[in-house]
Formats: structure tokens, C-alpha cells, sequence
């Protein structure tokens, strides 16, 4: 399955731009023009509107996409309930938030037979999805590809970063390769199977309940900077059309429930609209930075944002710490120590993060809850404070934030967990008294 599927993701071709009208047809005469809903549908297939916001919504927070499908979504059997493993959804009431700074390593190596859906581990979050506000932070560590099992998710959009191992994403909307140092956005309600381009997988997954990710405004920054609209890619249409027994599993409301087609429901011939899936390859993001003094604050490094009904303060950023050069003068270099209001979720894709000497390692990750102190442990303070201030290029590390608004309860299997690491005070211990009055 890995090779055919390598060959599969080395030959995609994609849509670029984000937030765009993009329209797209595997077989010609499939997409009508001047309409949405033909009395008769080309080809024979069915026309289906997919909404992800109320139809009402302000036209620049208007998400839907037109599908032409071989069976209308509707054509299925009764849904039946689950058991849910290790996946936990908002509001988070088995642990209560913890003001402590915790760090985790990486997730063990997963049970033979574990696919992305049944590799998911909850970690934390905040809100509650059924009121379609907050967000949850996942893992996923995974050794078989889906085969005749598609998933959905009616509670949120899905951020997946993988960190190990590249995934083949076949969607509705067709299919998406996204390999460590890249991101997929994966809308709420869009169907999609997980396969493996590697033996393992192991990587991260922001789920948003909220307002749907967007690109952030620039203000003073002008018109370029940071990730770039064109850089994201959607799928062109691909469509199954296959008669066999698919399990569709859909997490509605915190719980898994599963149905058995008697067909797959990745059958969409074309389609067009606004509501569709993205990959991103993060070493396109367009780092900017001081070039006088001072460590800019983190939000420049904002890709995406989730914005809530007060302007400037997100349901959930994404945040990426990309190769970057640093020049400031007079300036201590490595981020500086923090108390914040937002809550912090960090991670790591590869490399070392320049604020860590250790014990951060790719695959773990840290949470920083409201107003925790935090900054460079000891070592890197040490070294940053006595370092000569040269142009300096940061290239071997790759990290990432998933920063928002409301604390972040972790979960009872997070807290217990034997990969949290036990002692992450201690970094910090040996920072010594300098003053001299």
C-alpha cells in the first residue's frame, strides 16, 4: 500500500490559493455552467450543496461547495454508535485546568494494525463543540493505511501536522499529500481516508470548533508577508466509483458513530465552491522579523487564525517558528521569558527549538496555560547571554504553536500519561541572581 501510494502522491496536481472560488471536473460536461442545480445533472449524477456555514453568513465568512456525486450523500443506513478510544471532545470536565507547565514526549509506537482514526490520542482543549466554540489538541501515531473505512468530522475542522511519515489524504473533493514540514485543513463535514506513504506515521491535529481558519490580516505589514494565499493547495476532482462495503465513521457531538455503505462515498465527479480541503508546505512561509532590536512578538509568525467575536483575539492561532535569520542588536535573541494571557500548545516537526536546549524533542510537545511563566531554560539563557551578536541563521529546527484564547484542560490520559515528563520544572532551576544594585 506505501508504494503504490507514494507513486499515487508523486504525481497529484492541485488548485492554488486560499479561500478561493475553486471549481474542478474529473470527467467533462460533470461541472454545469450558469447554475448550481440543473434539473437534470450532467452524466447522471446527483447535485449536492455542502455548507459550512450558515447560509446567511456575511459573503466573506460564507463557506460552501457545490458536488456532483454518482449517489447522493443521503443514500446511506443508520448510524450506530462506537467506542470512541483514545479521542475526547470539548467540554473537557474529566480534569480540571492545571496551571502547571507540562511537557510531553512523543506518543509510543502504536498497536499493529492502528490506522489514523484509531491512532488518535486527545491531549486537551477547551469550549464546548457542541456550542461550536473552542478547539482540541490531538496526536495521531498510526501503521496501516484506511482501506474500506472514510472519516468525517461534524465537530470541527481538522489541522493535521504530520511529524513522521507522509499521508495520502483521498478526500471527496480528490486527494492531497502532506509530508512532515506541511500542513492539510481538512473542513468540517468533509469526508476522507488516511493513507500511509511511509511504514509509521506520527504527527499533530488541531481540531477547530469554531469560526473556520483563515489567512490574518497584515495591517502595517501591507499587502505580502507571512503565508501567502497561492502557496495553499486544493485538490482537483478524483472520484471513486466502487460498489463494496465501505465503514464511514463520523464524530458528531464528541462520539464516534459508524455506518457501512454498500459503496464509497468518495464519489464526487466535480465540484466548485469555497468549502474545500488545503495542503501547505510551511517552508514557504515568509518569516519576517526585527532588524534593528528587540525579539518581535510571536503573533508575526501567525499562519493561520480562528477568529472570535472579539476582533484580535482568536478561538486558536496557528503559529510556526520556520528557518529564519537573526540580526538584532543588542538583543537577547532566543524567545524571551512570558506570561500570556493565551494558552500555548507547542510542538516540534524537526530539529531543535532555539529556545530549548533539550528535552524538546520532535514528535513531543509542551502546553503553557494562561499566565504560566515561561521562556529559554537555563543552558540556552547562559549561551544567548554570553553569545557574540552576529548575523545568526536559525535553519535546523521546525516548530509550531497551536495558541488560544481559553486555558486548556488536558485530559485525564494526558495528565497520567508515562511519556509526560515528570520534573519539566527543573529547566528552569540554576537561573541565578545577577543583580547589582
Amino acid at each position: 500500500m506505501s508504494e503504490q501510494a507514494r507513486k499515487t502522491a508523486e504525481g497529484l496536481e492541485y488548485l492554488t490559493g486560499f479561500g478561493n472560488e475553486h471549481s474542478s471536473e474529473a470527467v467533462p460536461g460533470a461541472l454545469p455552467i450558469g447554475r448550481n442545480s440543473p434539473q437534470r445533472a450532467g452524466l447522471g449524477l446527483y447535485a449536492e450543496q455542502l455548507s459550512g456555514s450558515a447560509f446567511t453568513e456575511p459573503r466573506p465568512h460564507n463557506h460552501r461547495s457545490w458536488l456532483y456525486r454518482i449517489r447522493p450523500s443521503a443514500a446511506h443506513p443508520p448510524f450506530s454508535r462506537i467506542d470512541n478510544g483514545a479521542l475526547r471532545t470539548a467540554p473537557f470536565t474529566e480534569s480540571v485546568p492545571d496551571p502547571n507547565r507540562l511537557r510531553w514526549n512523543p506518543l509510543p509506537a502504536p498497536a499493529p494494525g492502528t490506522d489514523f482514526v484509531s491512532g488518535l490520542w486527545t491531549l486537551g482543549g477547551n469550549g464546548d463543540a457542541t456550542q461550536r466554540t473552542g478547539m482540541a489538541i490531538h496526536l495521531y501515531a498510526a501503521d496501516t493505511s484506511m482501506t474500506d473505512r472514510v472519516f468525517s468530522d461534524s465537530d470541527g475542522e481538522l489541522l493535521i501536522v504530520p511529524e513522521q511519515g507522509g499521508l495520502l489524504l483521498r478526500t471527496e473533493f480528490g486527494l492531497l499529500s502532506a509530508r512532515p514540514g506541511e500542513i492539510a485543513l481538512i473542513p468540517r463535514g468533509i469526508r476522507f481516508r488516511v493513507e500511509l506513504l511511509d511504514a509509521t506515521a506520527r504527527g499533530y491535529v488541531c481540531e477547530n470548533y469554531g469560526r473556520p481558519f483563515e489567512l490574518p490580516h497584515l495591517g502595517p505589514i501591507g499587502a505580502n508577508g507571512l503565508a501567502a494565499a497561492r502557496d495553499f493547495q486544493a485538490p482537483v476532482a478524483a472520484y471513486e466509483d466502487e460498489d463494496r462495503p465501505v465503514e464511514v465513521v463520523n464524530k458528531f457531538c464528541g462520539n464516534l458513530w459508524s455506518a457501512t455503505y454498500d459503496h464509497s462515498p468518495l464519489d464526487v465527479v466535480a465540484w466548485h465552491g469555497s468549502h474545500v480541503p488545503y495542503v501547505y508546505d510551511l517552508h514557504r512561509f515568509n518569516v519576517l522579523g526585527s532588524i534593528s532590536y528587540d525579539h518581535p512578538d510571536p503573533s508575526i509568525f501567525t499562519v493561520l487564525t480562528a477568529p472570535s467575536d472579539t476582533p484580535g483575539l482568536a478561538g486558536v492561532d496557528f503559529v510556526v517558528f520556520a528557518p529564519r535569520w537573526l540580526v538584532g542588536e543588542d538583543t537577547f535573541r532566543p524567545p524571551y521569558f512570558h506570561r500570556n494571557v493565551m494558552s500555548e500548545y507547542m510542538g516540534l516537526i524537526e530539529g531543535a527549538y532555539d529556545a530549548k536546549a533539550e528535552g524538546f524533542v520532535p514528535g513531543g510537545g509542551s502546553l503553557h496555560n494562561m499566565m504560566s511563566a515561561h521562556g529559554p531554560d537555563r543552558e540556552t539563557f547562559d549561551r544567548a547571554s554570553a553569545a557574540e551578536l552576529k548575523p545568526q541563521k536559525i535553519e535546523d529546527g521546525l516548530a509550531f504553536m497551536f495558541e488560544t484564547r481559553w486555558p486548556v484542560t488536558a485530559t485525564a490520559q494526558a495528565a497520567e500519561a508515562e511519556h509526560l515528563q515528570r520534573g519539566y520544572d527543573d529547566v528552569w532551576q540554576g537561573l541565578e541572581r545577577h543583580f547589582r544594585a
